[in-house]
């Protein structure tokens, strides 16, 4: 446990390094406001809530998530110090775990600077807060989902930017499986089974759920097998690339 703690901690560390993680939260916040307030109608629609800032979310996070995993172990593979770091008294899943426990915590960070959003809604009215909690809930957990895609994209591929673009795609694809757009090319044919199989892969269907409130167990397990799977996938693909 001490050295998964260390792990993590150097890793979340290494993020503030640079200015490139100050630049991002600036960024994420700056788009944030303008996706609500501006794209979400925030005043036109006279409600007090955060539905029109949830409901972008899944797509910022499109972009904004493999940018931060994206340098997981595609970093380390170019500077040399992956070779280092397995030579260190520590196991593979622990250097996974650290590493996207740092990475996800980055994450929350961000969503947790964004709280003035919650405190205006409050002071402009009386909304639901219960359903602001577990839509902040669900996004948080949405955003690990995408880093446990990128985690194994970037220790995929020794080239940040090959990493960024395989993870926007897989991710792309996760979260296209509950569009309506595609469960309608498929509703024509398929079986209400097969429909509700394709829907229960995506992204966007368990997230809408809970940022409706909603929270229901299936859907906190969802993003929790499919942080597990991947960073499962994580450990395997390194094992593979450390035996080559």
């Amino acid at each position: 446990m001490n050295t998964l703690f260390t792990i993590c901690k150097r890793e979340f560390s290494a993020y503030f390094a640079t200015p490139v993680a100050y630049v991002f939260i600036f960024i994420f916040l700056v788009m944030s406001g303008v996706f609500t307030f501006y794209l979400g109608n925030f005043y036109q629609r006279g409600q007090a809530d955060l539905l029109p800032f949830f409901n972008f979310h899944p797509w910022l996070y499109l972009f904004f998530m493999p940018a931060v995993a994206m340098g997981l172990w595609s970093q380390e593979r170019q500077l040399g110090t992956i070779e280092l770091l397995m030579t260190l008294p520590v196991t593979l899943w622990q250097a996974v775990l650290g590493k996207f426990l740092a990475a996800w915590l980055f994450a929350g960070l961000a969503l947790l600077l964004t709280l003035p959003l919650w405190i205006t809604v409050n002071y402009l009215g009386t909304p639901d807060n219960g359903v602001i909690l577990a839509s902040y809930l669900g996004s948080w957990l949405m955003a690990g989902a995408f880093i446990a895609v990128g985690s194994c994209m970037s220790a995929f591929s020794r080239n940040q930017i090959v990493a960024f673009i395989l993870t926007v795609v897989v991710c792309f694809v996760l979260m296209l499986s509950g569009f309506p757009l595609v469960l309608d090319f498929f509703r024509g044919w398929a079986s209400e089974g097969l429909l509700d199989l394709i829907a229960s892969l995506s992204f966007l269907t368990h997230f809408e759920a809970l940022a409706r409130g909603v929270v229901d167990i299936r859907d906190l397990l969802y993003f929790v097998l499919v942080i597990a799977v991947w960073l499962l996938a994580t450990t395997q693909v390194l094992t593979v690339k450390k035996s080559v």
